[in-house]
């Protein structure tokens, strides 16, 4: 069997595993192994395809792990616009506990509600930062 074959081969398993585990690093890891292949086929020999085969596939993870370093890290699931659409609603206060909750209708049901940290607790709009269960917590606007 040809060498570029194994390396071929090699790299369909690599696929193969990451289809079955999302695993996104083993496309980058089949990336060096392709890249080996290919210097197989050119008629480099073994050392330079292993030598190759290192150096993409640890470049690619490298060059990917600063990308994904470079963006801001997202908000959680329970403050992310993205996951929940009440994050950002805005909720009428009429008065507030001692303890800093209240309840709210929202969405024709009473919602428990809390505030942020530091917030003055004052009647008013609120804008809602953070689901916790079926607890709303809200900053004032």
């Amino acid at each position: 069997m040809a060498e570029s074959t194994i390396w071929w081969l090699l790299a369909g398993t690599a696929v193969g595993v990451e289809l079955a585990t999302g695993t996104f690093y083993l496309l980058m890891l089949a990336a060096g192994l392709s890249a080996a292949a290919i210097a197989a086929h050119a008629g480099a020999s073994s050392t330079v395809q292993i030598v190759v085969a290192a150096v993409v596939g640890a470049g690619a993870v490298l060059a990917w792990r600063a990308y994904k370093q470079s963006k801001p890290a997202g908000a959680p699931a329970n403050a992310n616009r993205d996951v929940n659409l009440d994050i950002g609603e805005i909720v009428h206060v009429d008065s507030w506990n001692p303890d800093g909750t209240t309840s709210v209708k929202y969405r024709g049901a009473n919602w428990a509600v809390s505030s942020s940290p530091g917030d003055v607790l004052t009647s008013g709009p609120y804008r809602v930062v953070e689901v916790v269960g079926s607890r709303l917590v809200v900053q004032k606007q």
